[in-house]
């Protein structure tokens, strides 16, 4: 027992100056993980390995992503809050975990402010409303005629928060009676739409450009507040629904606590990532739009208005936390 007792005792120390030891060397001296809260293959997920890539050539270290997806994006956020605050596990999520579920969520097991230290803010990735072709809508304006015409007949799908508190406020703004379907994944919503099963889907570009492309959906209008050219002609929700104004954002965070030289580090590496041209081709043809707050502060400064603008969404919404 005694022997067993000193081997365990040698291996702490053993691990424990193995871990003074990273802290005293420059940073990075080692592997980064970048978490994100969906599964590979969601809009959030190409963002971050494209981003990952270019922030390791930076850094010189590799940059690791690690997707941990699960209720709403709360798995991943619970374990990055819980994580060493050293830099060396970082957080790409979106309004999701940040903005919506503290509101859609009555027991949510980690708070937005506290828990992280906002990085920087990369971008926002649009929404579209599209509609199965089958329905005679051609116009946003015309899909709401038709759902009035036709109360509860129309059903929607719901992956995610961003579907939800956008069809949600469509419907309390516009006064119409369209059921939400709540689904698992972006794609399966999308095949759903084409297949008929439902008929309305709000989908980010980052999933489904590639299905709104064709003539397998009909788009009908986009969340972001003004026209985006990585979907020519279609024009903005808000200009049917007014007082519709909806951001699906996407940015970095550590862990409560991350030491300010880390933080100014990561920052103006992730400056000069996401100024580089062939990046910016590269996301926006997967619908993203790289759109960078210049300082952690400026970033911390839209977290928190997100959050409050988010909560006035919902609410006026009038979606319940479950």
């Amino acid at each position: 027992m005694k022997t067993i007792l000193r081997a365990t005792l040698a291996a702490c120390a053993l691990a424990a100056g193995a871990s003074a030891a990273l802290a005293q060397q420059p940073y990075p001296s080692g592997p980064v993980t970048l978490v994100v809260p969906f599964a590979a293959g969601s809009g959030t997920d190409s963002v971050a390995r494209a981003v990952a890539s270019g922030l390791a050539a930076r850094l010189k270290q590799p940059v690791i992503v690690d997707n941990k997806p699960g209720a709403n994006a709360q798995v991943a956020a619970q374990a990055v809050s819980k994580a060493r605050a050293d830099g060396y596990t970082l957080f790409m999520t979106t309004n999701t975990s940040h903005s919506a579920n503290p509101w859609l969520v009555k027991h949510l097991k980690y708070d937005p402010i506290k828990d992280f230290t906002p990085v920087a803010r990369v971008g926002e990735l649009p929404f579209a409303l599209a509609v199965n072709p089958a329905l005679p809508a051609k116009t946003l304006a015309e899909l709401l005629d038709y759902a009035r015409a036709n109360p509860g007949k129309l059903s929607y799908a719901t992956p995610n928060s961003t579907s939800l508190v956008a069809m949600e406020s469509i419907k309390h703004i516009a006064k119409v009676d369209i059921v939400g379907i709540p689904y698992k994944s972006s794609p399966q919503a999308m095949t759903d739409l084409v297949g008929g099963q439902v008929q309305v889907y709000v989908a980010d570009l980052g999933s489904g450009m590639g299905m709104i492309k064709t003539d397998k959906v009909r788009t009908l209008g986009i969340t972001t507040a003004e026209p985006t050219p990585l979907l020519a002609g279609v024009p903005p929700i808000g200009q049917t629904v007014k007082g519709f104004d909806l951001t699906s954002w996407n940015g970095i965070f550590g862990p409560a606590g991350l030491p300010p030289a880390v933080v100014q580090r990561l920052n103006t590496e992730l400056q000069a990532v996401l100024a580089d041209k062939d990046l910016q081709d590269k996301l926006a043809q997967i619908g993203f739009q790289v759109w960078p707050s210049k300082t952690p502060e400026e970033f911390a400064q839209y977290v928190a208005q997100q959050l409050t603008h988010w909560r006035t969404l919902i609410q006026q919404a009038g979606i319940q936390p479950e």
